[in-house]
């Protein structure tokens, strides 16, 4: 306050120093300090408010739980098994654990968020952990944006705070250096520019530095990529981009999982926990629920405990979060469930009391709380916004004379209550300064966080008559208030000082208006201030320096209610039209969602040009969402671009439109949106443009029906695309000897003189028209080896003629994999097809051929290597295969390599233990990838294990003989590895008579399993199988069984002539057993030696176990119990090693038998 003696001192000095000047200029000059006199008043005020205690104050924020014991233990309880996740402790246990995760459900205002925060988030903080959260928003189309927010404040953590401990007392670098490390050696700079777009507030963490911040999102940074405004500018950015989108799909969503999985098992790892809250699932976008669920279902991510919130009544069954919730169930995935209500009566008591400052035993709190509780039927947000109420009403107030806070019961109990909060908020808001309601819908509609700069940047741009026509009702103004009333109000009251405040900066700036006729910045920076002060100081926002966020949703949308509703749409627009102009190209960049999300509230009513300006705005949009790989938001910012340009979008530059519609398709494509898709593409497929235009959503469409089992259809599109292309394209029929043999010929001319590294060296393939081509013959290669095998090697012939001739591009390592494989497996030449293989793998080693790479891998090492080299060999490579198909998003090839591995393994002799374990943690894999059919060929060689170690064997028997069932329904080679795998129990438990009814009726096989080395276990186990059939057969069938078994035997031969070191073992057990069907007992005896030498050379225990066991029975027929004893304790023994119990078992009953 200011003193009657300082007063008259200071209008002293003033009258004296006008006596000096002329009349006008001492009218100036005296109102001039007329204002300095009423803001030193304000700031005088405002400093003795300042030394109010806070008794005077009501408390209703940062309030205590009440009510929440039991979830507080809960949640803490997860979280003290959260420290028992550490590395090492349990290996197996982790590789095959399946993760966990928190959902707190409730109604708006019940303290979901309030509960984890205060509950969780505070101890775990206190107790070393790393406690980061993010929340999405209604109003904004961001993708990922909660879960890129909690990431980036756990990131902000780990290179800020942790630095501020400086050096470990060791000496070493700090935790933030070791992770920062850790992660820069793990990911090369393709995956890290991949999450910095993806989690931009991490980019710093990933060593690529930190960009300029979005005005929205506090916690985000900027993409590397500028905006650019102008038309030409954004067609050639969006031009750049389209090459790398045309490989855009589920690729894309696989790769960007793995390395956020692999990013977070680098940070968890070296930190004693983490916590991860995202709120308002309710809010999600489809990719954020997607990547949590990978997460969830990644067991390898240490220590890492995610926790979600959602509002129950806002998430019904049809709701995309209850089917995910479903299905993570489904998955075995452990949700603790917290579901929250209301209050009880007991609990609001010390809620109501807290408040006030009270004891909650004093008999007009209980009366008070009751009242309130009856009102908001224990509403914990509403209770507190209905004495906030009370408070701004006058219905309660502080009593200094007795120290306690006053009220009428009466009063109260009349005081009438709304069932939406929303609308006493809004009251609650009409009473402030009239620029703090205008600030308030402006921060309404950039998000529930947003930033001061941003609000301020609208303010400036935007007239006091433009936001008033787009109020819903305007308080009286500061400026009008007389201000004896102001000076003679209650000082106590924050608002009033405020009030007070900011009317003598009005004064001021009046005064100063008759010297300049606008506002100075000062003065209105000062007014921002105050509204901002005045945010934080109602309990409406948290302000963080430059951050600010709403205390609560409800609070958002009361804020939101301020604006009429039939101007809502055009303010908003309004907002997104004035940052579009008056940002700087990197902020624009980086808060790019948020702009076009607030332009399309407005996109009926503008001109043409602001029409083809918000459709590129949008195309970047969408491409910037794809590059997320966040497909569900994608497609609304493509479709509204599409809509914004309608019809007129073909007329004369129409790029931006084909990229809008050919993007489109391929987002809804990825998010099983058929019929929009459909549509899309058939728009652009009618119109008159060039062929190679119509590309992209041919491809989407010949990808689309493959997806949906529509091979025929899918061949039909892609051979009719190669030929509107003017390329040639064969017949969709069966291929006859004489076309194959003909065309095999036409590329072994091209081949002629040409090495692997000859190949690898060609000339890049620059024809787009070829390279369109190249891309069909892929999608037809899948396709014709489902519907018409003879077709397959055309397509590959046609691949790698063109290779040839006109260079090489991603699709050509694959195409010289394939004709290896067709050279080794059907043409009988492995050589060749090995150097095709070589040639293979050498183009991967090309700069841009990444891509193909797990493809390649699968194809070479399943199908080409193991004919001549050890199929050991192969075992490391597959893995290889497996780990780059994660990294770059091919999760199919990425789990064929994993299924073939798996397969090899169990070939080469690896102990059934360790096999089994392996398996079981590649089935969780495959449910985790959505790979059903990897994951049934997974559940075939697991089932079979099981058998052979005596683990379940009645329900192994019912898994094969169902998915038998199932894979002769649908044409598929499901039923070849069935055929494979009961094959191989009934020959190691010696069941002769089922596996030759077996072999029988299982038809040829290798049909479906070409070129595998699958093919040459069949061909040896049937071979053994019909040799066993002749030794007790007679007569004709007898010679029938010798006959098949020949057959069999001469395939071998020729593979072991042709270099095959793997079957050299298989023909000295052929070969014995032959000698035995044919009496020769020298040469039978001499074979079983050398099978069982061979046998251990190579490493194939169960075969050297086999091998004994046969020659074993060889003695026994014989009479000769020396040898028999020690061929079949060899076997036991080899069978022990191998982990065989099942078999074990039995021969251990046999060995007993002979002894009694």
């Amino acid at each position: 306050m200011i003193s009657s003696t300082n007063r008259r001192s200071v209008t002293f000095a003033i009258h004296t120093r006008d006596a000096h000047h002329s009349p006008s200029k001492r009218r100036r000059s005296s109102t001039r300090e007329l204002a300095d006199i009423v803001v030193a008043a304000a700031e005088s005020s405002q400093q003795i408010n300042k030394k109010i205690p806070n008794i005077a104050r009501l408390r209703v924020s940062n309030i205590q739980l009440h009510g929440r014991d039991d979830d507080i233990k809960l949640l803490r309880s997860k979280l003290r098994e959260l420290t028992k996740k550490k590395d090492g402790d349990d290996e197996d246990a982790a590789r095959n654990h399946v993760g966990e995760m928190i959902l707190v459900s409730g109604t708006s205002g019940t303290g979901k968020s309030a509960l984890i925060h205060k509950g969780l988030g505070n101890h775990a903080a206190k107790s070393g952990y790393i406690f980061a959260s993010g929340k999405f928003n209604a109003k904004l189309l961001k993708p990922l944006s909660a879960f890129s927010d909690a990431m980036t404040r756990l990131a902000k953590y780990i290179t800020i705070e942790n630095n501020k401990m400086g050096e470990l007392s060791s000496g070493g670098p700090s935790m933030s250096t070791i992770i920062r490390n850790k992660i820069q050696n793990e990911f090369d700079e393709e995956d890290a520019e991949q999450l910095r777009r993806v989690l931009p507030g991490c980019a710093e963490l990933l060593g690529l530095g930190p960009r300029r911040p979005s005005l929205f999102c506090p916690s985000s940074y900027a993409d590397k990529v500028a905006l650019f405004r102008s038309a030409p500018q954004l067609g050639s950015a969006k031009r750049r981009l389209r090459v790398s989108l045309t490989l855009a799909g589920k690729e894309s969503i696989a790769r960007m999982h793995y390395a956020v999985r692999r990013l977070l098992k680098i940070i968890c790892s070296q930190l004693k926990g983490v916590v991860l809250l995202i709120d308002d699932l309710q809010w999600s976008d489809a990719a954020t629920l997607d990547l949590l669920k990978s997460i969830v279902l990644d067991g390898e991510i240490p220590r890492l405990l995610i926790v979600g919130a959602y509002r129950l009544d806002e998430v019904p069954d049809h709701h995309p979060l209850a089917f995910h919730i479903r299905e993570l169930e489904q998955m075995n995935v452990t949700i603790t469930k917290i579901r929250i209500g209301n209050l009880s009566v007991d609990h609001a008591i010390p809620l109501v009391a807290e408040a006030l400052g009270m004891d909650d035993d004093d008999s007009k709190v209980k009366s008070l709380a009751e009242t309130i509780h009856k009102k908001t039927e224990g509403n914990p947000f509403f209770m507190l916004m209905f004495l906030r109420s009370l408070y701004d009403e006058k219905l309660l107030q502080y009593n200094f004379g007795v120290m306690k806070w006053t009220w009428d019961d009466d009063a109260v109990s009349s005081k009438i209550v709304t069932e939406n909060v929303a609308s006493v908020l809004v009251n609650k808001m009409s009473r402030l300064q009239e620029d703090t309601q205008r600030m308030l819908m402006v921060a309404s509609c950039l998000g529930s966080n947003f930033r001061k700069s941003a609000v301020v940047e609208v303010m400036k741009n935007i007239s006091r008559s433009e936001m008033r026509s787009s109020m819903r009702s305007v308080s009286s103004t500061a400026a009008t208030m007389e201000s004896s009333s102001l000076l003679s109000s209650d000082l106590t009251n924050s608002s009033a000082v405020r009030s007070f405040s900011c009317t003598a900066a009005i004064i001021r700036s009046s005064s100063e208006s008759l010297l300049s006729s606008d506002l100075t910045n000062s003065s209105a920076e000062r007014a921002y201030a105050s509204s901002i002060e005045e945010f934080e100081e109602e309990g409406l926002c948290e302000v963080d320096n430059e951050e600010c966020h709403f205390m609560h949703d409800q609070i958002q949308s009361a804020a939101f209610e301020l604006i009429s509703p039939d101007q809502r749409d055009s303010f908003r627009g309004r907002i997104g039209r004035i940052l579009l102009q008056s940002l700087p190209s990197e902020e624009l960049e980086a808060s790019l969602f948020e702009v076009v999300s607030l332009l399309n509230c407005a996109a009926t009513n503008i001109t043409d040009e602001e029409c083809d300006e918000l459709a590129e705005l949008n195309l970047k949009a969408g491409v910037k969402a794809s590059e997320n790989a966040a497909f569900d938001t994608a497609k609304v910012y493509f479709k509204a671009g599409h809509e914004v340009l309608g019809s007129r979008g073909w007329e004369g530059d129409y790029s931006t439109m084909l990229d809008l519609c050919s993007d489109g398709a391929n987002a809804c494509f990825l998010t099983g949106d058929f019929v929009s898709m459909n549509e899309l593409i058939e728009e652009v497929l009618s119109k008159d443009i060039d062929t190679k235009e119509k590309y992209r959503v041919s491809e989407i469409k010949v990808k689309s029906l493959l997806t949906v089992g529509k091979a025929n259809e899918a061949i039909n599109a892609a051979l009719d695309f190669r030929r509107q292309l003017g390329l040639p394209a064969p017949q969709k029929k069966a291929a006859s000897k004489f076309t194959i043999t003909r065309e095999y010929i036409r590329v072994k001319k091209l081949l002629k003189g040409k090495i692997a590294e000859d190949i690898a060296n060609l000339p890049e393939l620059d024809d787009e028209l070829y390279e369109m081509g190249q891309r069909m013959n892929e999608h037809l290669a899948t396709s014709v080896y489902l519907v018409e095998p003879t077709m397959y090697p055309l397509i590959i012939f046609q691949s790698v003629t063109t290779s040839l001739k006109h260079g090489l591009n991603s699709s050509s390592s694959p195409a010289f994999a394939r004709l290896g494989m067709l050279l080794c497996g059907p043409f009988g030449k492995p050589h060749e097809g090995l150097e095709m293989a070589k040639a293979a793998e050498l183009i991967l080693e090309r700069p841009g051929m990444r891509s193909s790479t797990s493809n390649t891998i699968f194809v070479t090492q399943t199908f080409c290597y193991h004919w001549t080299s050890p199929l050991q060999d192969t075992i490391a490579p597959l893995l290889k295969g497996y780990q780059v198909g994660l990294e770059i998003g091919d999760n199919d090839r990425a789990c064929f390599c994993l299924v073939g591995r798996m397969y090899y393994l169990f070939f080469t002799g690896r102990t059934l233990g360790s096999i089994q374990k392996e398996l079981e943690a590649a089935a969780n894999v495959m449910t985790q990838l959505k790979q059903e059919e990897n994951k049934l060929k997974i559940t075939i060689l697991l089932s079979s294990v099981k058998k052979l170690r005596g683990l379940d064997a009645e329900a192994s028997d019912k898994m094969l003989d169902s998915i038998l069932a199932s894979a002769a329904e649908t044409r598929n080679n499901l039923s070849a590895y069935v055929n494979v795998m009961k094959l191989e129990v009934f020959v190691f438990f010696q069941q002769w008579r089922e596996a030759v009814d077996l072999v029988q009726k299982a038809g040829d096989v290798r049909l479906f399993l070409s070129s595998t080395f699958v093919v040459v276990r069949y061909t040896f186990l049937a071979a053994l199988t019909y040799l066993k059939a002749a030794q007790s057969s007679s007569g004709w069938k007898k010679r029938q069984m010798k006959k098949c078994a020949h057959n069999a035997m001469q395939l071998i031969r020729g593979w072991a002539k042709n270099g095959n070191v793997n079957v050299v073992h298989y023909l000295r057990i052929l070969g014995a057993e032959l000698a035995v069907l044919n009496g020769k007992k020298e040469k039978a005896k001499d074979s079983f030696n050398a099978a069982i030498a061979a046998s251990r050379r190579i490493g194939f225990l169960q075969d050297r176990a086999l091998a004994h066991e046969l020659a074993s029975a060889y003695f026994k027929a014989q009479g000769d119990e020396f040898w028999r004893n020690y061929h079949i304790e060899c076997s036991r023994t080899s069978y022990q090693e191998w982990g065989c119990s099942e078999k074990v078992e039995q021969l251990y009953l046999r060995c007993k038998d002979v002894k009694e």
